[in-house]
């Protein structure tokens, strides 16, 4: 009952000295809304880069082949064939597909008109593992072997709408000196960290015509898709020995989905706690101005107090009538504090084009710090109410 009667006349006080009231809420408000805006945005930011997981899965590796030094491309570079390649799939039961790919750099031109992209020699397989869909047309075919078909990236189909209106399928593109006919249209791709290029800005042409486009031009790169669960060590191992022996001393450098789920995750809680921390620095500062506004009322209401003593308050009164005002204060402002963190990571995510999720963690965290500041900082201003002499409280003016 006694704490009812607190809360009212917390809140009558609160709103007796308004402007007092306002400029003590303003810093929790301003505090909590830095650390649920900094922590929501930090998780967003980790949702947005590991979204591309979502749509390619998990069991995927990647092997980026280069030479170990400046030297010439050796013989056993030269000989690395695609059909030498895709045999790395025999090296471990637990890679159920492979996707080698070529990566060129000739001039691209359609009807005269020079287009900004690059040239990745793919096999069919390519589609299936990094889930490039189709617009319009078909893919690369194993049939294609070293025909000049190709199938065009979203944002070069969008380059060649500027010069042609008609359907693209069929028509013919330059590429280096060599002309390609469309087959494709890939739609739309999300950029992952598994192929060096983005689709959307490529031209995807047959790897058998790539690699014979230019003497330069070699199997660099190749995505393995793997069992679910698998062995990923045991698999770089086996594909390691497979690589070695068919190139010599080559530097290889895997990349695994789950270690880089792992990485990234790794990253988040060290962006979070960092963006925390800051934003605690903030709702730190609110809680300092909290207390000396409290300190500031004590002095104000001295009288005030020596009256309650002299009718009977003990200590724990006052003491109590002091926290639940710094609390109120602290609620307030953490509520608010929360609702506008939490407008400013949506503003953030629209913005940004990333997608919203609500998160419960970072506006939980907030609203209880906010709390934990308002009973960390209104206790010394109420100690110091309640110790107060009666006596000389009421000399008071």
């Amino acid at each position: 009952m006694k704490l009812v009667t607190h809360i009212g006349e917390g809140l009558n006080n609160l709103l007796t000295s308004k402007l007092r009231s306002i400029l003590a809420l303003l810093g929790i408000l301003v505090g909590t809304a830095s650390v649920v805006a900094m922590v929501s945005g930090g998780e967003l930011a980790t949702n947005e880069a590991l979204k591309q997981f979502k749509t390619l899965g998990t069991d995927l590796l990647a092997v980026s082949i280069s030479d170990a030094s400046d030297e010439n491309h050796s013989e056993a570079q030269q000989s690395f064939s695609y059909d030498r390649a895709v045999r790395i799939i025999s090296s471990d039961k637990a890679i159920q597909e492979v996707a080698p790919y070529t990566q060129l750099y000739n001039n691209i031109q359609f009807e005269g008109h020079l287009i900004n992209g690059s040239v990745l020699g793919v096999s069919n397989s390519f589609a299936n593992v990094v889930h490039v869909e189709l617009d319009k047309g078909r893919f690369i075919s194993q049939f294609d072997g070293y025909g000049l078909f190709c199938v065009v990236g979203q944002h070069i189909y969008q380059e060649i709408k500027k010069y042609s209106f008609r359907d693209p399928i069929g028509a013919q593109i330059q590429i280096g000196g060599n002309i390609f006919t469309i087959v494709g249209v890939a739609k739309s791709w999300p950029e992952n960290s598994f192929v060096y290029a983005n689709v959307d800005y490529s031209i995807l042409i047959p790897i058998m015509t790539s690699m014979a486009l230019s003497k330069f031009v070699m199997i660099n790169n190749i995505i393995m898709r793997l069992a679910p669960d698998s062995d990923i060590d045991q698999v770089k191992n086996h594909a390691t020995n497979y690589l070695n022996n068919n190139l010599g001393s080559k530097s290889l450098y895997f990349r695994s989905a789950k270690e880089l789920i792992a990485r990234m995750s790794k990253q988040s809680e060290i962006l979070t706690i960092f963006l925390g921390l800051i934003g605690g620095i903030s709702l730190l500062v609110g809680g300092i101005g909290v207390m000396n506004i409290m300190l500031v009322s004590i002095i104000e209401r001295r009288r005030e107090i020596g009256i309650r003593m002299a009718v009977g308050a003990k200590r724990s009164d006052i003491r109590s009538l002091f926290l639940v005002e710094a609390v109120m204060l602290a609620l307030v402002g953490g509520t608010l504090g929360v609702i506008i963190g939490v407008f400013i990571a949506f503003i953030i995510a629209l913005f940004s084009h990333w997608e919203f999720q609500w998160l419960f963690l970072p506006p939980f965290i907030g609203f209880t710090v906010s709390a934990a500041t308002g009973i960390f900082f209104g206790f010394y201003p109420a100690y110091k109410a309640a110790q107060l002499d009666p006596i000389e409280a009421l000399r008071s003016e």
